[in-house]
């Protein structure tokens, strides 16, 4: 589903170089649950943000099914972005004044295959909280109504990263839980980084 080979990315400030990456290799397989561990700095975000489409490398190639990425077009990411990935972020992102069916309505307006706002709820354990604004719900369920809005637009590769990182480790395994589920469930491709050590345990 996707493959990198030697991926690089510097980033430039000044006449200082900084090396984020440095000839990363790496594939997953489609419907995988991958996780990606290490220390704050490593390069793990700037990863996950070139294999998304939101980042682009200095070097090296990175693969979706037969797009290369790292020679793609501005227009030509927008929609591998929009039609193929769903993105799950450490701070949830939700619009306040929306409810969480609305919230997740965001993105079912514009993508290819939407599934339906509900059912997208109903997979992350939230059907009874979808007339439910942001700030009525805990932080754990805000995640999963992001969870949710991720998943709605029935993408083939869901990128987490930091999912559970505003949470505490209880909740946090909740949320972990939840991707399991939505992973099965819809056979997204989900590689995800955290710092959560349960997802040892749970990710192939």
């Amino acid at each position: 589903m996707i493959q990198v080979q030697d991926l690089c990315k510097t980033y430039r400030m000044g006449e200082i170089e900084v090396p984020a990456l440095r000839g990363v290799s790496f594939s997953i397989g489609s419907g995988e649950f991958v996780a990606i561990m290490g220390p704050s700095g490593s390069g793990k975000s700037t990863f996950l943000n070139i294999v998304g489409g939101l980042d682009r490398a200095s070097g090296g190639e990175a693969w979706f099914e037969e797009h290369q990425l790292t020679s793609l077009t501005e227009a030509q990411l927008t929609r591998y972005r929009r039609d193929h990935v769903g993105f799950v972020f450490q701070f949830y992102n939700l619009v306040p004044s929306l409810t969480a069916r609305e919230n997740v309505q965001l993105v079912t307006e514009i993508a290819r295959q939407p599934m339906p706002a509900d059912q997208a709820l109903a997979l992350v354990g939230l059907s009874d909280r979808a007339d439910h604004f942001p700030a009525q719900l805990s932080g754990g369920e805000q995640q999963r109504v992001a969870i949710a809005r991720a998943i709605a637009k029935n993408p083939e590769v869901l990128l987490c990263d930091e999912p559970t990182g505003a949470l505490d480790s209880t909740t946090g395994i909740k949320v972990l839980e939840a991707l399991t589920e939505v992973n099965r469930a819809v056979g997204a491709t989900t590689l995800v980084i955290t710092h959560n050590a349960a997802i040892r345990d749970i990710a192939d």
